[in-house]
């Protein structure tokens, strides 16, 4: 009788280990059902105090996963087959052709390659699975402890900048690339008070700590001084308006604002600073009050940071070091402290507490511009950048940060809640979510056609003592939002 051949015998083998496979994998799979059908029915039977709803979803979440992962083990088996019928074929054709054997180099390589891939199939379907999950809750999550209140509407620019009032009556300052400051009542949304002193873009306003004063930041290279004096309207009922559907819808420009008409129009004008402080040479891009309002501290594009004597206007120090423009500007609430920001990557902190000498700290660890840096509770400063992390650092320790926060989107000036240390982040993705200080995800802020930012998010401002409002954010959209957050549900949750 003939005799096979070597090829004949070895295709045989793989065609009968293919069918043991699949035989094996059938036997898997009936066997799995078989296991997990008893456990899931017995957790169906069980007395729980969950909703039914929720329960509901809870079992169809599981069972989805546990589908997911039945493929993928499936899959892998498929897989492992293909690469033994791989390595045996590539075996039986090198003997077939030189005679030599194939180098296990070679084929430890494309067995490496099925891995790989297979490794990476894994990890996207796991990562896609759970994402669905975490998105469920997060969302549910976040409409309830996080809600629009009122939208403040009448720049015809940008808004660079938003802050609250430490005096009574609490207001809403925003500042605006129009070349204005408006004051605004929270409660109501009207305008209260239109600043027209700058002439070029306005990039920041900050309050005194006690009296009706504001210090506001131009592209004019000044910063002006100057009092309002306002008269809170009646409020009016709180239109509600909470959504349902999803929140990630998207937006185009023409679902913005239509704020053609001036509303702040009506509305009393302050055209001429009590005082004006002059002495950069470029755009300045921030300013803040030190504590007591004494003192003021101005940012610049110049690359330097200037701080001024309130009552004389005059220069007191120039404060220079950064390579590169500054970006932002802040001060300790209780100290004589200061923090810079500079696109060259850093941001340092000037000690003025004792009044023969200053001394300064620099701070690396960002890879991109250092957008902003904020003081919080005790020896903390929270950093956000264009490299899209946020770090929290230990002033006393400057080597390392002592949490390290990782988003999908460049970051721009944050806020800090101090008494509940709570980190609201604007992106220029439109997106603003909330961390504690160790990093740890809280929620987001709800976004859909009807509400929320239509393009970047530039600048947030808690408020914590305000009854209507505990959180402000501004964009480029050319509005001023106000939500409710409620942080005892927020905290619990997490």
């Amino acid at each position: 009788m003939p005799t096979e051949s070597g090829s004949c015998s070895t295709a045989r083998q793989a065609k009968q280990k293919r069918k043991s496979h699949s035989l094996s994998i059938r036997r898997t799979n009936s066997s799995e059902q078989e296991r997990t059908a008893l456990p899931r029915e017995m957790l169906e039977g069980q007395d729980s105090k969950l909703p039914s709803s929720v329960r509901n979803t809870l079992l169809e979440l599981f069972g989805q996963i546990e589908r997911e992962f039945e493929n993928l083990y499936i899959e892998n088996l498929e897989l492992r087959r293909e690469i033994d019928t791989l390595n045996e074929r590539l075996a039986a054709e090198g003997q077939a052709v030189d005679g030599a054997e194939l180098s296990k180099g070679q084929l430890k390589t494309k067995a490496s390659h099925s891995t790989s891939q297979l490794s990476q199939k894994l990890k996207t379907t796991y990562k896609a699975s759970t994402s669905k999950i975490v998105s469920s809750f997060k969302t549910t999550t976040s409409r309830a402890v996080c809600q629009l209140v009122k939208e403040y509407i009448g720049h015809r620019d940008g808004i660079w900048d938003v802050s609250v009032a430490r005096t009574q009556p609490v207001v809403l300052g925003t500042a605006s690339a129009d070349h204005t400051a408006l004051l605004w009542s929270i409660e109501t949304g009207k305008c209260l008070v239109k600043y027209t002193g700058h002439v070029g873009s306005v990039n920041s306003i900050k309050f005194h700590p006690s009296e009706q004063l504001a210090l506001t930041a131009s592209g004019d290279q000044t910063a002006h001084i100057w009092r309002y004096v306002v008269q809170l309207p009646t409020p009016q009922p709180v239109a509600d308006t909470s959504i349902s559907g999803e929140d990630e819808v998207e937006c185009s420009d023409k679902d913005e604002p239509d704020v053609d008409g001036d509303v702040s129009s009506d509305c009393p004008t302050i055209r001429v600073p009590l005082t004006s402080l002059k002495s950069h040479q470029g755009v300045v891009i921030a300013a803040d009050w030190l504590v007591g309002g004494k003192q003021a501290v101005t940012a610049s594009w110049d690359r330097t940071a200037n701080l001024y004597d309130v009552e004389t206007s005059e220069l007191v120090h120039s404060l220079t070091g950064h390579d590169q423009e500054l970006t932002h500007c802040c001060t300790h609430p209780a100290q004589r402290l200061v923090v810079t920001s500079s696109r060259d990557t850093t941001f340092r902190l000037w000690d003025f507490r004792d009044p023969s000498i200053h001394s300064v700290n620099v701070f690396q660890g960002h890879t991109d511009t250092v957008t902003s840096a904020v003081f919080t509770v005790g020896d903390n400063v929270v950093s956000g950048s264009d490299d899209r992390t946020v770090k929290v650092w230990d002033l006393k320790n400057m080597r390392s940060p002592i949490a390290t926060i990782r988003t999908d989107s460049a970051i721009n000036r944050i806020n800090v809640c101090v008494g509940q240390k709570i980190i609201a982040l604007p992106h220029d993705n439109r997106q603003v979510r909330l961390f504690d200080m160790s990093g740890v995800r809280l929620a987001r802020l709800p976004r859909s056609s009807r509400q929320g930012h239509r393009r970047m998010v530039c600048c947030s401002a808690w408020s914590e003592d305000h009854p209507l409002c505990n959180l402000f954010t501004c964009g480029f959209d050319r509005q001023a939002i106000g939500w409710s957050i409620n942080i005892p549900a927020l905290l619990q949750d997490k």
